[in-house]
C-alpha cells in the first residue's frame, strides 16, 4: 500500500531517473498516505493514487477504492520510519527475511513487473536499496509489536497473528475502544435476568433479587482477573482447604 503514495518524478528528475532514490522516506507522499489511513479508521472509503512505476509517474484520471475495514493492512518498507504513522498502528509487524531472498526478489519483480534489466536493478541495489535499508529499514524494526524470521515460510507464526486478529474481531466493541474492559459472555440467563429488571412491571422484590445476581457475578468475574496466589489453608477444626489470595 505505501507504493501507491511514492511522488510522481518532474520531468527534469525523469530524465535522471537513474539518480533518483526510490527507497528514501522523502520519496513518498507520507502527509497523503496518513490522510488516507485516519479516514479508513474512521470508517470512511478512500481513493488511493496509482503509480505507474515504468514512467515514475501517477496515473493522474485513475484510483483504487479502498473501502473501510475492521482489519487495515498497511504495508510498506519504510512504514515504520515516521512516528505518525506508527501511532495509527494496532500492531506493527516486522518481517525478517534474508538478505538473497530479498535481492532474488526485487530483480524478479522488477524485470517481470516493472521492465527493468538485471543490470539497472542489481546497480539500483547497490547504490540506493542496501544502504536505505541500513539507514532506515533495519533501525525501524525495533518499533515492531512482532518480529517474523523467515518471512512468508513462518507458518507458525503467521498462524498466531492471524488467531489473534480473530480474537480481537471477535471482542465486543467495547473492548476494542477501551483495552482493559471485560465483557461477560451472555448467557440465557443473564438475558432472561436482564429482561426481568427492565419490565416496568417488576415487584420491588425481584427487581432486587436478580440484581443482587447480576452484580454477584460482576464480581465474581472482575475477582478473576486479579492476580493471586493460590494457597493451603487450616480451618480450626483442622480441614485443610485452598484458598486464593489476591494482593
Amino acid at each position: 500500500m505505501q507504493d501507491s503514495f511514492y511522488r510522481g518524478l518532474s520531468a527534469e528528475e525523469s530524465e535522471r531517473v537513474h539518480e533518483y532514490n526510490f527507497d528514501h522516506p522523502d520519496a513518498f507522499d507520507t502527509e497523503q498516505m496518513l490522510e488516507c489511513v485516519e479516514k479508513l479508521k474512521q470508517g470512511n472509503s478512500v481513493q488511493l493514487p496509482i503509480y505507474d512505476f515504468k514512467n515514475h509517474r501517477r496515473c493522474s484520471e485513475s484510483f483504487r477504492q479502498v473501502n473501510a475495514s475492521d482489519v487495515i493492512i498497511l504495508e510498506g518498507i519504510l512504514v515504520f520510519h515516521d512516528q505518525r504513522v506508527r501511532d495509527l498502528m494496532n500492531m506493527k509487524i516486522f518481517v525478517d527475511t534474508d538478505a538473497d531472498v530479498r535481492l532474488a526478489r526485487r530483480i524478479r519483480r522488477d524485470t517481470v513487473e516493472r521492465g527493468r534489466d538485471v543490470n539497472s536493478v542489481l546497480e539500483q541495489y547497490a547504490k540506493f536499496v542496501k544502504p536505505a535499508f541500513d539507514d532506515f529499514v533495519l533501525p525501524s524494526k525495533k518499533y515492531a509489536d512482532v518480529i517474523i524470521p523467515r518471512g512468508g515460510d513462518n507458518h507458525v507464526a503467521i498462524d498466531l497473528i492471524v488467531q489473534h486478529i480473530r480474537t480481537k474481531l471477535g471482542q465486543h466493541d467495547l473492548c476494542k475502544i477501551y483495552p482493559n474492559i471485560y465483557v461477560i459472555q451472555s448467557t440465557f440467563q443473564i438475558r432472561g435476568m436482564h429482561t426481568l429488571i427492565r419490565d416496568k412491571e417488576i415487584s420491588k422484590h425481584d427487581f432486587v433479587f436478580y440484581s443482587d445476581r447480576l452484580i454477584r457475578l460482576v464480581v465474581e468475574h472482575g475477582l478473576g482477573h486479579l492476580p493471586f496466589t493460590e494457597m493451603q489453608v487450616v480451618t480450626p477444626t483442622g480441614t485443610t482447604v485452598s484458598n486464593d489470595s489476591w494482593f
